[in-house]
């Protein structure tokens, strides 16, 4: 097949497009989701599962979406009709691509409220709000945060304008500037943060609850009932593992197949993977490194929930020496990742518009911009106006819903799909021309075509409560 060519341009050379990839799946999930999670499951256990999941599923999929994206080069939608096509397969296909763009868009939704609290704590952390804080202090703030729909409101239009303003300049032009600077800054931040926390005093402890397995905590959840302890088996915890490897890798949810169709042919789409995967990775254990001695230097609980960012951290950077300046530095390496992600989730739907309606970029990030700005009202509400049991589904806010939906339903789905396509729809000989890898290729088909969709399969079926 004559290799095709995208209409929306190309990254400028490989290392552009591991810098945009790494930017897509570096982001909130690393910095704000994983350490809470990894408290909430028990820490070593959990990391290790983690990261068995990232190898076993994350970068075989990985790799696949990629090389996908890279053959089609166009939106995931298209791509997908068309690829179908050219191996006589059904043209349903498409709706994989369609369900890729819809789970990218319900995460900016949420995730752009989120990110909204990221930059409102940069200025609180800036301007002292911390200093000297307890407890009930730091909570107050946080709750007028999110108990006050305008105010929210406010940053999380402030952050969409800011994902909408790259997208708009294109490629080279929004995409390519923002990932040569966001990335760069973002590593060395965290490093500082890394350095920071290693003097703070609980460095070896975090370091030990990080890495410590126990697997008793992982696969058992406890409580004490009539006085006794009763413990009982749990798959939610290697659902959560499952789930976070393909949000934090963002796959099944268009971003990696488009960045893949920018993606230069000459380079192997093998080594980027590892490397994004390998740089991700490092990212969500030095985000834990960072985190968990400051938790426990200060005598905080590490499974503080969603709360662990924005209610636990800031009581001890209020009580630290420099905890002001590097408490404004973690808050903007949080924003940093948050955009850096962000800008992937809007692409695809955009792309889509571009080829398919004919818009401008700047039209065409304008609908979408602004479509997911008015459903991201609902998350707004979710932690005020409508956080009452009056509006909720299944005992779950908005927020609640679309976070679960995404996480454990949608992505998992589509990166099955994604495996399945590659390996059992596409001719065998033309992922391999797409991949071009110079050994690996059996056990990369081999894993990908059984022992992924398996994997996949039996934890998105424990999530719906089939087995």
């Amino acid at each position: 097949m004559s290799e095709k060519k995208s209409i929306h341009g190309h990254w400028s050379n490989a290392f552009v497009f591991v810098l945009a990839a790494v930017g897509s799946a570096v982001g909130l999930g690393n910095i704000w989701k994983f350490p809470y999670i990894t408290g909430e499951y028990g820490g070593g256990a959990f990391v290790l599962i983690y990261l068995v999941c990232i190898l076993l599923i994350g970068i075989p999929v990985m790799m696949a979406e990629i090389a996908i994206g890279r053959r089609g080069r166009q939106s995931p939608i298209n791509t997908m009709r068309d690829l179908a096509s050219e191996e006589n397969k059904s043209p349903l296909w498409q709706y994989m691509g369609w369900g890729g763009v819809l789970a990218g868009f319900l995460i900016l939704s949420y995730y752009s409220v989120i990110a909204g609290w990221t930059l409102s704590y940069v200025f609180k952390a800036a301007s002292g709000t911390f200093d000297g804080a307890d407890a009930s202090l730091v909570g107050d703030v946080f709750a007028n945060l999110t108990g006050n729909p305008e105010i929210l409101t406010g940053w999380h239009t402030l952050f969409m304008v800011l994902t909408m303003m790259v997208v708009a300049r294109g490629v080279r032009g929004g995409l390519e500037k923002a990932v040569t600077l966001l990335m760069p800054a973002l590593f060395a931040l965290l490093l500082v943060m890394v350095g920071y926390a290693a003097n703070s005093g609980g460095f070896e402890e975090g370091l030990n609850f990080l890495f410590h397995i126990d697997f008793n905590e992982f696969f058992y959840a406890c409580d004490v009932v009539d006085g006794a302890q009763r413990c009982e088996f749990t798959g939610t915890p290697l659902l959560t593992a499952l789930g976070h490897a393909f949000f934090t890798l963002s796959l099944g949810m268009g971003a990696i197949m488009v960045y893949g169709s920018y993606m230069p042919k000459n380079y192997s789409i093998t080594k980027a993977t590892f490397i994004i995967a390998g740089a991700d990775t490092v990212v969500a254990l030095l985000a834990g490194m960072a985190i968990f001695p400051i938790v426990f230097a200060n005598g905080l609980a590490p499974g503080s929930g969603p709360g662990l960012i924005f209610q636990t951290l800031p009581i001890a950077f209020g009580n630290m020496a420099g905890g002001q300046f590097f408490g404004t530095l973690f808050f903007i390496l949080l924003a940093f990742a948050a955009w850096s992600s962000a800008i992937s989730l809007v692409e695809p739907g955009v792309a889509w518009l571009v080829e398919n309606k004919g818009y401008s970029r700047v039209k065409a990030t304008t609908v979408i911009g602004v479509s997911c700005w008015i459903l991201g009202l609902g998350t707004v509400f979710s932690f005020n106006l409508w956080s009452s049991a009056d509006y909720q589904l299944f005992g779950k806010t908005l927020f609640d819903l679309l976070d679960y939906l995404t996480a454990n339903i949608m992505l998992p789905l589509g990166g099955l799909l994604i495996a399945i396509f590659a390996t059992w729809v596409m001719k065998k000989e033309s992922i391999s021309d797409e991949l071009s890898m110079q050994s690996g290729f059996s056990l990369w088909y081999f894993v990908t075509r059984f022992i992924t969709p398996v994997a996949i399969a039996i934890v998105f079926l424990n999530a719906i409560g089939v087995i």
